[in-house]
């Protein structure tokens, strides 16, 4: 049986020593035919770098390495050129003068390798000095590849100053690439955000963003279909519809996909986990979410325009371009309710992303991040022993238990949202069947969940300081259960109540139908 490809990044290892492998060569076949300059972002371990390494190899003539494939048959296999390969994914550069450094290495070393040595100074005129003559001793254009372009900036979003200055010297390095169109075959760049040209790639506007093109949605990831083909051999005994509900579902505007890096993990170890967040979800994101009071219940269901799926910069993060460029939200819809003007509903990938993601904000929600798995135990515990009152108790203990002070120092608390967020983020960390806004012929519940055939209705209501019962009477004067009566089993109205003056529960009034 052959190996799984866990954590590999290089084309030539995969295939002289039988790892497995999905094709997606066809892929770069159409790349290279179709256009010459192109940018891909994708999540984390995404597999960008192995789409990185199989142009290199592809380019530089490597065809014992295309056995079999699609573009064994597809390329033009009688010339070669010269590849420079840039990489900026490892290690963290914590200044401007490290990440020159970083750069000025990588420069020497792809002249070494070529038998070159470069006497210009600067890091953008040597740059320019490889290019022109790499080009001028093969007698063919060069191809440039840089990987993880934008990284050297993520790293640094939460201290500004410094990501600006990272942001300076990439655009210094990149800054030469038009100017050497006539000696270049080939350019592409990938990363996890699309940085605006205008702060970071200057000139450089004959680039192709190809990251929302469905023609290369499937480029990086793993279809479903190609999932039960590849590793046919590692799927017995594997309950396929809940591994797609665990780890498929980032969506490019073409078929979705699993992240390679989970589903792998996942052959492997056969375990559930949540495999690729906790590879290094960035405290900057959750603190981020925070600051700007964001209401957690809108991740299920965010609506956004391209303008600003697309729009990065150091000085402009947009979170719906934050959270959908870094994976933690996808496109679930596209809609063009007037020609040329797109809406986008972004929701959660898969069931990992939900209930981590969730499950880290509860962290920065409450004040003792230590007792939020105690709390989501104790919740699901009630729950299955059909215990109303204790879910009220729960919560109630929950909001009294964060002292004051804690308000005063926590943007997120001064929102009305904040109490439905903690609410909701218990439930959503709990991997639990979650409808918001659940529409009805009536109206829309606030929250409908679902667990082991039972069903909880739920409307929220921010009061003064008494509770007025509002809530639970709306569940009952709209009818709102009456979808689900055919379901059969046990259905709960529960309209919950919150004080602004009293930072917590004031009404917890629940009914079983």
């Amino acid at each position: 049986m052959k190996k799984l490809p866990i954590g590999l990044q290089n084309l030539r290892e995969m295939r002289t020593q039988g790892y497995v492998y999905v094709d997606k060569t066809a892929h770069v076949a159409r790349l290279a035919e179709q256009g010459k300059y192109y940018f891909l972002a994708r999540p984390r371990r995404f597999g960008k770098s192995l789409l990185v390494d199989t142009l290199a190899e592809a380019f530089a003539g490597s065809r014992e390495l295309f056995e079999g494939l699609y573009l064994e048959r597809h390329w033009d296999w009688s010339r070669t050129y010269p590849v420079l390969r840039f990489d900026f994914s490892t290690g963290v550069l914590r200044s401007r003068a490290e990440l020159d450094q970083r750069i000025a290495v990588q420069l020497a070393e792809q002249a070494r390798r070529q038998g070159l040595t470069l006497e210009r100074e600067g890091i953008a005129s040597r740059f320019e000095e490889l290019v022109l003559r790499l080009a001028e001793v093969a007698g063919q254009p060069v191809v440039v590849l840089i990987d993880e372009y934008d990284k050297p900036i993520l790293d640094h979003l939460s201290e500004p100053d410094l990501a600006r200055a990272m942001r300076e010297g990439l655009r210094n390095f990149y800054s030469v690439i038009k100017s050497l169109d006539p000696h270049l075959k080939f350019v592409l760049l990938t990363g996890v955000s699309k940085f605006s040209k205008v702060s970071l790639f200057s000139g450089l506007n004959n680039l192709k963003d190809v990251t929302l093109d469905p023609r290369t949605a499937t480029l990086c990831g793993y279809t479903h279909q190609e999932l039960i083909t590849a590793f046919a051999d590692y799927l017995d005994g594997v309950d396929l519809n809940e591994v797609r509900r665990w780890y498929n579902g980032y969506n490019f505007l073409g078929e979705p996909v699993y992240n390679p890096f989970d589903i792998l993990l996942y052959l492997d170890q056969r375990e559930f986990k949540p495999y690729w967040f906790e590879t290094g979800t960035p405290t900057f994101l959750i603190e981020l979410l925070a600051a700007r009071g964001f209401f957690t219940p809108d991740l299920a269901r965010l609506r956004t325009g391209l303008e600003l799926l697309s729009t990065f910069d150091v000085d402009h993060i947009a979170t719906e371009a934050l959270l959908f460029q870094t994976g933690y939200l996808t496109i679930r819809q596209a809609e063009e309710p007037i020609r040329g003007y797109w809406v986008y509903t972004l929701g959660y990938p898969n069931h990992e992303v939900e209930t981590s993601l969730n499950a880290s904000l509860l962290a920065v929600y409450t004040d003792d991040p230590s007792k939020s798995f105690t709390h989501r135990l104790r919740l699901l515990e009630r729950l299955l022993a059909d215990d109303l009152d204790g879910l009220q108790d729960l919560f109630h203990a929950l909001f009294a238990s964060i002292p004051h002070q804690w308000y005063d120092n926590n943007p997120i608390s001064r929102y009305e949202g904040y109490y439905a967020s903690v609410f909701y983020s218990h439930f959503a960390a709990l991997g639990l069947d979650i409808v918001l806004e659940d529409a009805t012929n009536q109206g829309r519940i606030d929250m409908t969940v679902r667990l082991q055939g039972r069903t909880y209705l739920f409307e929220f209501k921010v009061v003064e300081v008494v509770p007025e019962g509002r809530a639970l009477q709306q569940l009952k004067d709209r009818g709102y259960a009456e979808k689900y009566r055919a379901g059969g089993g046990p259905i709960y109205l529960i309209g919950v109540e919150f004080s602004r003056e009293q930072r917590n529960l004031v009404g917890f009034g629940w009914e079983r139908d």
